[in-house]
């Protein structure tokens, strides 16, 4: 007999967050009006902003992040005449943007959007490294040695005189100090000194802008006091490549449909009690979209490397990693107890020469053959921006016979012409890689990573990999955004349509349309592996709207990136590259960049990174550009790069040199002249 607890379920209880309705929710009559409303209230204040005309353009098609009312629209900023919150164009009466301006910009220009792909007329871009004038090189180790014979001198001291402040340095109480001096050298007198460009605190979504709480220090930034107050500021910082960090929209609905119907986890590990049918759509899902005959995934991204690696090779194999590579890669070969020799960074004779050694050689001392040789590489190196010559190490695969694993996590979704990673950026078929990883971090707005590759490896890694036994599972919210997202990207075959068709795109614009009658693009999900609640909006459906956000995120990467070098900057990476480092080279004008953009009239959030995590002499500001971002937000990181820059002497890039009057005016000839 059936439960009486199934026969009659419980009433959902009202929840003690108050929801805004959805666009579905609302008359037609009362959406018009707060649309309308918007776009009156956006119209007046940019007028009064500036007088001069504004010209009308095309209308833009209808996107995920669904605005339920003008109060979603026009937000309640502090400053009304915040260029952030408003579009420095105000909407004219043809145009529908229903996303939120601050999560995701309105941009219906249709001349920037650029493809990603690689133009096999021309050689793969090697990397080149720009040197500075020497005298840049030299005030640079001047300053570190400054650093380091006064932070030295103040130790000396210190732990004489001011014993207080050095007691966690020192043994006492017959205890020794969990720290030494030595080891926190660098924290303390360098770090410290600009705690207030790291870690600061946020809040709201990290979409095209973010909400920083503001804070100041009174000890020399061993603490940090917050005043209470927020400020909005232009997020060039986060991994949000397309944009898919919004409260608002087809995917954020079908998160909240996934909290009521599963909860928010599943309270256990992978081989336990912790696996559902989302994880198993979930890994399907992930193997048709890279191409490979299956895929697990990892609710960390992290933890896929350093967790899965030490499952791959063992005593006996050899590891051939770029010595770029991520620290989880690192961390996940040390753990292996495989030998690990590095080539350099990504040039391709150095790895061919070294292939010619190891198995010419074999293993030290005995010179037995390899049990297995692995080489691992990055499809987009996430601090200088720089991507892999996958097409030669393909080529030396095929001649050597080695075993090849390729960590996507800044590249998948966020190249290609269909936002496939680096195989789609290259035109090359996924099965010619044995093992692909990436993260759901980055380009998905989610968390955790994959593992791709023939279906006898991945079982094999379920069962022997650290994570399916001892992590916890992905949870159903984070899952429900892979999937939604990630079949946006893909498009979705309605399970009606009895014809096969394909996608194609017009030369002239990124309108996508369906022809009947002919094959469909390989790689598109069947309604069939989605969840039969989940019920995305047809322009995500369509796959219409994520190839928009894949074409605005290659335009934006490429003009950021060409507009720095233009202005004179010295520059890292590929000109599709997301990840743009600007390099700074002196400790002391990283923290003064920061600070002076954080300062602007209208802030602007950026990342400054500094040694260990690269060179010492070559700090870099790193922006991470999104799809979110407008043509005027580049604009303005543009003329705010070219004011601090002129002011901190960072200008030292060779070649022609233009204005940012004209950068900005010539921006599209910029991005298609690469």
């Amino acid at each position: 007999m059936p439960s009486p607890m199934a026969l009659n379920p419980p009433s959902r209880s009202p929840s003690i967050f108050k929801k805004k309705k959805s666009l579905s929710q609302l008359s037609s009559m009362a959406t018009a009006a707060s649309y309308l409303s918007a776009v009156h209230q956006a119209d007046t204040r940019a007028r009064s902003h500036d007088n001069s005309s504004v010209s009308s353009t095309p209308a833009l098609s209808l996107s995920s992040s669904v605005t339920a009312s003008s109060e979603d629209t026009i937000l309640n900023e502090d400053d009304e005449n915040n260029c952030l919150a408003y579009p420095f164009t105000p909407p004219t009466s043809e145009q529908v943007f229903t996303t939120v301006h601050t999560e995701f910009g309105h941009c219906a220009n249709e001349a920037y959007r650029c493809v990603s792909k690689h133009d096999y007329s021309k050689p793969v871009q090697e990397h080149n490294i720009e040197e500075p004038p020497y005298y840049i090189l030299l005030t640079t180790y001047i300053s570190y040695l400054i650093l380091l014979c006064f932070g030295h001198m103040r130790d000396f001291f210190g732990k004489r005189f001011t014993k207080s402040y050095f007691t966690h340095l020192m043994p006492h109480d017959g205890y020794a100090p969990l720290n030494s001096d030595f080891d926190s050298f660098y924290t303390r007198r360098l770090k410290r000194r600009m705690d207030d460009c790291f870690s600061q605190p946020v809040t709201g979504v990290a979409g095209r802008t973010i909400v920083i709480l503001d804070r100041y220090s009174t000890d020399n930034n061993h603490t940090q006091i917050f005043t209470g107050g927020k400020t909005r500021a232009l997020n060039i910082s986060s991994y949000n490549y397309l944009g898919f960090a919004q409260a608002r929209g087809g995917c954020a609905d079908a998160v909240e449909e996934s909290i009521c119907r599963y909860g928010v986890s599943t309270c256990g590990t992978r081989l336990e009690s912790g696996s559902s049918e989302l994880h198993t759509s979930a890994e399907a899902l992930v193997a048709r979209f890279v191409g490979m005959e299956d895929a697990l995934i990892s609710s960390m991204g992290f933890a896929t490397n350093s967790t899965f690696i030490p499952a791959l090779v063992g005593k006996g194999s050899l590891v051939i990693s770029d010595e770029l590579n991520h620290a989880s890669i690192r961390v996940g070969v040390r753990h292996s107890d495989a030998q690990v020799r590095m080539f350099k960074h990504n040039d391709m004779l150095s790895l061919e020469s070294l292939l010619r050694e190891v198995i010419s050689q074999g293993q030290p001392k005995t010179h037995r053959p390899w049990k297995k040789i692995l080489v691992i590489v990055e499809g987009l190196y996430s601090m200088e921006g720089t991507l892999v010559n996958l097409p030669r190490i393909v080529e030396l695969k095929q001649k050597y016979k080695f075993f090849l694993f390729v960590d996507e996590a800044h590249s998948i979704g966020a190249l290609g012409p269909h936002g496939r990673g680096v195989t789609d950026y290259f035109n090359i078929p996924p099965r010619s890689i044995d093992v692909l990883m990436g993260t759901f971090t980055k380009s998905f707005g989610a968390a955790g990573g994959y593992i791709a590759g023939p279906k006898i490896l991945i079982d094999a890694l379920r069962l022997h990999g650290h994570s399916g036994m001892y992590a916890e599972a992905m949870t159903p919210p984070v899952l429900t955004q892979v999937v939604s997202s990630m079949a946006s990207i893909m498009g979705v075959v309605p399970s009606s349509q009895s014809t096969k068709s394909t996608l194609t795109l017009s030369p002239a614009s990124s309108i996508v349309t369906l022809k009947d009658g002919a094959e469909e693009l390989p790689g598109m999900a069947p309604s069939s592996m989605l969840p039969t609640w989940m019920n995305l909006h047809p322009a995500l459906a369509d796959g219409s709207e994520a190839r928009m956000r894949i074409r605005r995120l290659a335009f934006n990467s490429r003009y950021l990136h060409q507009g720095l070098k233009k202005l004179g900057f010295i520059t890292y990476g590929h000109p599709f590259s997301p990840i743009v480092p600007l390099l700074i080279f002196n400790p002391g004008k990283m923290s003064m960049f920061s600070r002076m953009m954080r300062s602007r009239s209208t802030p602007i959030v950026v990342v400054v990174v500094a040694y260990p995590a690269t060179p010492l002499v070559t700090s870099r500001v790193r922006f991470c550009v999104s799809a979110s971002h407008t043509k005027e937000d580049i604009d303005m990181v543009l003329r705010a790069c070219d004011e601090v820059g002129g002011i901190l002497d960072l200008k030292h890039g060779v070649g022609e040199r233009w204005g940012i009057d004209e950068v900005c005016k010539r921006a599209v000839e910029l991005v298609h002249s690469v």
